[in-house]
């Protein structure tokens, strides 16, 4: 992340001065400020991993897929693009949204255990002959993409996605977000693999051309990646004897970055890793498809947010900040600590203990404890800026307690390149007013 400052009082982000961004009149906070270029640069950096390592024979059928669900703002989805990534979609909408910013259908994959008929057409009908593949997850999602495709006259292209079944405690991750373990609603259970199989080789109107697994989020070791990649490997072995449509295999996602308490790999050497395992199982002539969303695009977005007050009680003390869990959701939601720092430098000011929350009613809009210059909220000028938050903010974003969703601006070389404006309050009064009788 880039926030070094070329202003000594002042914090900078992407090359632009956080505090020209909260002078502009039309920039409300809360706001997310992206860096376009970094983004890039990290795609470039995994694409490259690819090339580093002998064990991939053929990088046509390679596939780094963006996770749309991490950030799906249309300046990112289409920077990414344009360096090479295709997309890795969980709905309709998101499939949508990768189509229209120029992903082609066949470098789109599509994941999900509830995909409904009409998603399951739109991928079905994308282009010429339909997206990369539809993951399947389930022994009844098989029947249902045979059924649909059936009716639109189509064979659908599907990729079994597995439940590798590897521990959670082996995952290192939270819970919420661990999704490779036995009790997880994700992925075909390795018990029913044989049966999945045995349908798609008996219906006509679906062809298998992939196998797959995601075990889980925010991972910050290789290990656990590389242990359900042996398992989707093994697998592969086996199923290419019986299947000659396999085109590639699939390891998902979830590479980690650094929140502030250390991660000392980078996604492109879990890539490493599993291609040269990839190799010495013998599958160098099958793609690898992974799934990054996080590691493409957390480190390189901030929410920045002004100081409403401080409260100060004893020896407690609160920072009230106009960002909220409606904002940013992950610390209510995953008990995730982004690290928060003021906007304004002065090295000679003491720090001292805040608790930062936000005007949200529940005490759950709470972003912990930092240590922030002590004379903070006595300014009508100060700010707060919440670090590494590209992913799965806005994305989550609400408008919960009747506020409206923050402003994002995206910003390239230095310069606001473009910006998706932070609408009135009045809007969402409008929109709840906006019931008509039913028929009319």
């Amino acid at each position: 992340m880039s926030c070094e400052s070329a202003n000594p009082s002042s914090r900078v982000f992407g090359g632009v001065s956080l505090a020209d961004v909260l002078a502009h009149p039309r920039l409300v906070t809360p706001l997310y400020v992206y860096d376009l270029d970094a983004m890039a640069a990290e795609a470039r950096s995994l694409i490259q991993a690819f090339d580093d390592e002998s064990a991939v024979s053929s990088k046509a059928n390679n596939l780094v897929a963006y996770a749309i669900k991490a950030n799906a703002a249309g300046p990112i989805v289409r920077e990414l693009v344009a360096e090479g990534c295709g997309a890795d979609v969980v709905s309709g909408g998101e499939l949508t949204l990768a189509l229209d910013c120029g992903v082609p259908p066949e470098r789109i994959v599509f994941s999900g255990v509830g995909k409904t008929n009409a998603e399951i057409d739109l991928a079905t009908g994308a282009g010429a002959s339909g997206i990369a593949a539809i993951q399947v997850e389930s022994l009844e999602e098989i029947e249902r993409v045979a059924i649909r495709a059936r009716q639109m006259n189509r064979v659908a292209r599907v990729s079994l996605r597995i439940n590798p079944a590897v521990h959670i405690d082996d995952l290192a991750t939270h819970e919420y977000i661990a999704t490779g373990h036995d009790e997880a609603k994700f992925g075909v259970p390795i018990a029913d693999v044989s049966a999945a199989l045995d349908r798609i080789a008996n219906l006509p109107s679906v062809r298998l051309v992939g196998v797959g697994a995601h075990v889980g989020s925010q991972l910050t070791a290789v290990e656990p990646y590389l242990a359900a990649a042996r398992i989707v490997f093994g697998l592969a072995k086996e199923v290419r004897v019986r299947f000659a449509s396999l085109q590639f295999v699939d390891t998902g996602g979830g590479f980690g970055i650094d929140y502030g308490s250390g991660c000392s790999v980078r996604p492109a050497d879990f890539i490493r890793a599993v291609c040269s395992l990839k190799k010495d199982v013998g599958l160098h002539d099958l793609g690898l498809y992974c799934e990054p969303g996080r590691s493409l695009v957390g480190a390189h977005g901030v929410l920045v947010a002004r100081v409403i007050q401080r409260k100060i009680s004893g020896h407690r003390r609160w920072l009230m900040i106009d960002a909220g869990m409606n904002d940013l959701m992950r610390p209510a939601l995953y008990q995730a600590r982004h690290r928060i720092v003021s906007v304004r430098l002065d090295g000679a000011e003491e720090n001292v203990r805040y608790r930062v929350v936000g005007p949200v009613c529940e005490s759950s809009d709470d972003f912990g404890v930092h240590e922030l210059p002590e004379s903070l909220g006595t300014r009508d000028s100060d700010a707060v800026m919440v670090l590494d938050a590209g992913a799965y903010g806005y994305s989550m974003a609400s408008r919960y307690n009747g506020r409206a969703l923050p402003t994002e601006i995206f910003v390239r070389r230095g310069v606001i390149e473009a910006w998706i404006e932070r609408q009135p309050n009045d809007a969402w009064v409008r929109d709840r007013l906006s019931a008509s009788p039913f028929g009319a």
